[in-house]
């Protein structure tokens, strides 16, 4: 691995050495243009001008060659791949990176002048001026343009009135004028003008004016009232429009149909009326009742595209129809009729009402279990003829360890079964139009999981829970889930694996935790489903609360501790966060961050988190130059049952656990060939354990706490560094990420900077890690 990122870096110096080295291969007669400034003069203070004068900056022709570390990298493979007998490496570089070289001559100052002067006029500054230049740099070969903009006072508005008339499309848009985003004071702006006829377009199309389009508006200027740079704007209709243009339209009749197949003649005759709509549907495939709450669409209201995108909305987040599609009829008007009818059409195409899916995995672990994983997953997406969706999920799983001769090995087995109902169930009857944006759906989930490890222990886990998710907007959702059970057994335990608790009581306790009751909810912002803006958020926050509710039925049991139903019960709260921020560049580069914060703190009936609620850091998700688990707490170095082979310790495997988990990703992500992408990414991380923990978590009264957060956590992180390849078709990604330690807290003699190129880590992927 050493000499590969040895190639790695003189491939890089080669790059950076000879692709300033483009001069020589630029002709004669040419320079490469390197670029274009303006330089703006202005009567007067000019608001907004950095926007304006990166407006300005858009418009330039053409755009110069991209440049970096002071050269032209893709200009030099350009040029060394239309030579002659170019060869393999120099056309495969200048079909990925390069680009054709940009020269001083084809840059058209005249026509620039005319696109900046017109841009001008559209922001107001009527009669401006502007000169240009070029200066060529014979030594360097090279060219700049150079524009100097003469910007007079811009012309400002005094007024914006109405031309009224007798129709009432008149009072309805003087209505809309109340809110314009024009106000006395502002120069006159294109842009803003076009931007105010489309919002009176969109207000009027929800006061029911169907035909209305936003090019029927005209705005006028009168200079002739004022000596000084300013102008009455009036608003009117064109001339000759369209009458049925001017008129709102009413729903006159809503047909539903139910179970619509787009692929042959479905429609049916057979229908049931129902709140004023007509359900078609041959025999019933979807309840009426269930189905009428997601429409909101209804018979003697006006037209409004915003409502007909909701309803369109809700109808698809029901899981049940793969196509939703809500056509407008006009019924017959006159151009003598005051208001005019429209009839909504729903079609609603299903999905298969039952699925299965089988899914075959290889799974490889850091504690170097490796084997096969089988799931089979049944779905009904319409169980009870109201959207219900079932699904029953089985996995099986087996992996095994060789180790010192010996073989080890895991059998896992697991059922769950979720039911979604869309819908709110809950006591208290909850009026729907509480909900804008979205219903509410129920989730009611029964589960279990049995794990048999060799020489070990068998573990057994029984979990039900019934909580309610729905979205509040377009970015952000809820989870909040009341009831929440688990019940764990750890059973026919080994000798090795008794010694090994009766060694560690902290381990032992986490284990003891057999009953866990309590409350779970989730708050996330996804910001990043808007692709086309440059800075893009994501945050998800998690609260976990257990025990309280229980506690009162507690009993102390001859341990000490409370117990109900004859169980102890573990009490904790946890909460943590995770934000994401992207950076996006021009062609699909992209700058990825994230911050992981979390905090669990045991009280009450319990000493310390349940092994499964408790954090761990390391691995393809995580700090990418660590093992899956390997990081922490602290600075805390497991003791290996042979100092030759790390997978050997079994201790280990189970104690690199903290209730406290900071990191910190970056990552630079870049195109390469079609759906290949690449990346360069540096992680941080580590977990802890609060002070009361990790003084609980000592072996023996002699021994140091174990992993305690301190002020030194900066000191204790494990860092490390690499690259990776992605593979994205679609948005299904498959990522392998090899990576380095930088930085090891887990070292014997403490934290140390290692830099270890000679131990890179292996890490397989589906999705980008953040």
């Amino acid at each position: 691995m050493k000499r590969i990122s040895s190639i790695v870096w003189i491939c890089i110096i080669f790059i950076a050495l000879y692709s300033c080295s483009v001069k020589k291969f630029i002709p004669e007669d040419e320079y490469l243009y390197t670029g274009a400034n303006i330089e703006i003069e202005a009567d007067t203070t000019i608001k907004d001008e950095p926007q304006l004068k990166a407006e300005l900056e858009n418009v330039l022709r053409p755009q110069p060659n991209s440049k970096i570390l002071g050269g032209y990298p893709g200009v030099y493979f350009y040029y060394k791949a239309n030579r002659e007998k170019p060869g393999f490496i120099n056309k495969f570089l200048n079909k990925n990176f390069g680009e054709e070289p940009v020269y001083i001559s084809e840059v058209d100052l005249t026509n620039t002048e005319d696109l900046l002067l017109n841009r001008l006029e559209n922001r107001g500054f009527f009669y401006s001026r502007v000169s240009s230049d070029t200066a060529i740099n014979a030594k360097a070969k090279t060219g700049t343009a150079s524009f100097k903009l003469r910007v007079p006072e811009p012309y400002t508005m005094e007024t914006y009135q109405l031309d009224t008339d007798t129709m009432l499309v008149y009072t309805e848009i003087k209505r809309k004028m109340e809110n314009s985003l024009l106000e006395k004071g502002m120069r006159f702006d294109l842009p803003d003008l076009k931007a105010e006829r489309e919002r009176i377009d969109a207000d009027l199309k929800q006061s029911g004016y169907y035909n209305f389009n936003p090019g029927f508006l005209l705005f006028e200027a009168d200079t002739n009232q004022y000596n000084t740079k300013r102008f009455d704007l009036y608003l009117k209709l064109k001339k000759n429009v369209p009458a049925k243009s001017i008129i709102p339209y009413e729903i006159s009749n809503v047909n539903v149909y139910a179970n619509y197949n787009i692929d042959e003649d479905s429609i049916t005759r057979n229908f049931k009326r129902y709140k004023n709509k007509n359900y078609f549907q041959e025999n019933i495939f979807f309840k009426p009742e269930r189905l009428d709450p997601y429409i909101l669409i209804e018979t003697g209201d006006y037209y409004d595209p915003e409502i007909s995108r909701n309803t369109s909305r809700r109808l698809g987040s029901i899981g049940s129809y793969k196509f939703v599609n809500i056509e407008y009829e006009e019924i017959d008007t006159l151009a003598t009729d005051s208001i005019g009818l429209l009839q909504a059409n729903i079609y609603l195409s299903p999905l298969k009402k039952r699925a299965i899916r089988v899914e075959l995995q290889a799974v490889t672990k850091s504690n170097s279990f490796t084997g096969p994983h089988l799931a089979v997953t049944f779905a009904n997406r319409n169980l009870f003829k109201g959207g219900e969706s079932l699904n029953i999920s089985a996995n099986v799983g087996y992996e095994f360890q060789v180790s010192s001769g010996e073989r080890l090995s895991s059998l896992q087995l697991g059922l769950k079964n979720d039911l979604i109902i869309p819908r709110l169930i809950f006591p208290i009857e909850v009026n729907n139009n509480f909900f804008k944006y979205d219903i509410p759906r129920t989730k009611v989930s029964l589960a279990g999981d049995l794990l048999n490890r060799s020489k070990l222990f068998t573990l057994g886990s029984v979990s039900a829970s019934f909580g309610w998710f729905w979205n509040a907007n377009k970015y952000v959702s809820h989870e909040l889930t009341p009831i929440s059970l688990n019940y764990v057994s750890l059973t026919n335990t080994s000798p090795e694996f008794d010694k090994i608790l009766e060694e560690n009581p902290f381990l032992r306790s986490s284990f003891d935790q057999e009953f866990i009751s309590g409350l779970t909810y989730s708050f996330i912002y996804n910001g990043l489903i808007d692709t086309n803006k440059k800075h893009a958020f994501f945050f998800n926050s998690n609260l976990d609360v257990a025990g309280n509710t229980v506690s009162l039925l507690g009993k102390e049991a001859p341990s000490g501790n409370k117990e109900v139903f004859g169980l102890e019960y573990a009490q904790y709260a946890k909460i943590d966060g995770d934000l994401h921020y992207h950076f996006r560049l021009p062609n699909n580069h992209v700058i990825a961050t994230r911050l992981f914060a979390g905090i669990g703190i045991p009280y009450g009936n319990s000493e310390v988190l349940p092994f499964s609620k408790q954090y761990f850091s390391g691995g393809p998700y995580s700090v990418r130059a660590f093992r899956i688990r390997s990081l922490g707490p602290g600075t805390y170095y497991p003791q290996q049952a042979d100092a030759n082979d790390p997978a050997s310790s079994t201790v280990g495997y189970f104690d690199q656990s903290g209730n406290i988990r900071l990191e910190a990703n970056a990552e630079y992500r870049f195109p390469l060939i079609t759906y290949l992408n690449g990346a360069f990414f540096i992680d941080a991380g580590n977990v802890w354990n609060t002070p009361k923990v990790a003084k609980a978590s000592r072996t023996s009264e002699t021994d140091p706490p174990r992993g305690a957060f301190s002020s030194n956590f900066i000191n204790e992180l494990g860092i490390g560094g690499g690259a990776g390849l992605r593979v994205d078709i679609q948005n299904f990604v498959i990522r392998v990420d090899l990576a380095f330690p930088f930085h090891d807290p887990n070292l014997p003699n403490g934290p140390e900077w290692v830099f270890d190129f000679g131990r890179p880590v292996l890490n397989f992927g589906i999705g980008y890690p953040f």
